[in-house]
């Protein structure tokens, strides 16, 4: 059995200037499994933190809803003051009534103290079915991968790379430089974009914290932050890449090149035919 407490707070007047705190108050306690309801001027300060702690011992709640500002500047705060208590810090709900009720209607008392009570009534329907966790600590890889070999994907592998970690930048075409390794000028400056992306483009394929697969797609991700594994296909290029000197010599004895213009031109002499 679920023995809820809730604390609302009024936050100087930034809740209780709008909401009718009593009424909020009188409305929540007929709520079922809420043993103990109380409010305070500053629930975030040390006097109304150690009011909290107090009545987790004596009403020997273990369950808590607090009324008050959002959950992302206090929720964190909260959750140690239970857990001070000896109570499971994520058996707390916060339900937000300031930036979600008093600040948004600062004129309309009647309807904001309802929607206060509806909001409380909601955080402690989901108290109830909330379980105690225990957060776990797991390895990750420190490692990063950028898809896309144009300027914004060799400019953010560097700055990984330079901040001390190892990158693995995959680009699906033979070379990286993307879009911008076709352009004469850039704007605003029209200054010679080889001569802003050439250098990266060095850096990037010499760096030594960078794994640079071109010629490769990435065909499967899974797993999460932290510990994803991705499934890279990396296509065949019929030439020894470290011995690759650029002079494109290659191109006229490609098989896959050949192979496409004699299947062309069989479809060609078919349809001429």
């Amino acid at each position: 059995m679920a023995r809820i407490g809730i604390f609302l707070c009024h936050c100087g007047s930034n809740i209780a200037g709008t909401v009718n705190i009593p009424e909020v108050m009188e409305a929540i306690k007929k709520l079922p499994q809420v043993v103990h309801v109380e409010d305070n001027k500053f629930s975030c300060s040390e006097p109304g933190q150690a009011s909290i702690r107090q009545a987790i011992t004596e009403h020997q709640l273990n369950r808590v809803v607090i009324g008050a500002c959002s959950p992302r500047m206090h929720e964190v705060t909260f959750r140690r003051t239970v857990a001070g208590a000896g109570l499971n810090p994520y058996l707390l709900e916060m339900a937000n009534l300031r930036e979600h009720c008093s600040w948004v209607h600062p004129d309309r008392v009647e309807e904001a103290t309802a929607k206060a009570i509806d909001l409380v009534r909601k955080a402690v329907a989901r108290v109830r079915w909330q379980e105690s966790l225990i957060p776990k600590q797991i390895g990750i890889t420190r490692r990063a991968l950028v898809i896309g070999g144009g300027i914004a994907g060799i400019q953010a592998s560097l700055d990984i790379a330079d901040a001390g970690y190892e990158v693995v930048m995959v680009e699906r075409e033979p070379s990286i430089g993307g879009r911008m390794a076709q352009l004469d000028k850039t704007f605003p400056t029209l200054d010679c974009s080889a001569c802003i992306l050439t250098p990266k483009m060095t850096t990037v394929g010499q760096h030594p914290n960078v794994v640079l697969l071109t010629y490769s797609e990435v065909e499967e991700i899974s797993g999460f932050v932290g510990n994803f594994k991705v499934k890279i296909r990396k296509k065949a290029r019929y030439v020894d890449v470290s011995k690759c000197t650029g002079c494109g010599e290659c191109y006229k004895n490609c098989p896959v090149r050949n192979i496409a213009q004699v299947k062309k031109g069989v479809k060609s002499g078919a349809r001429e035919s």
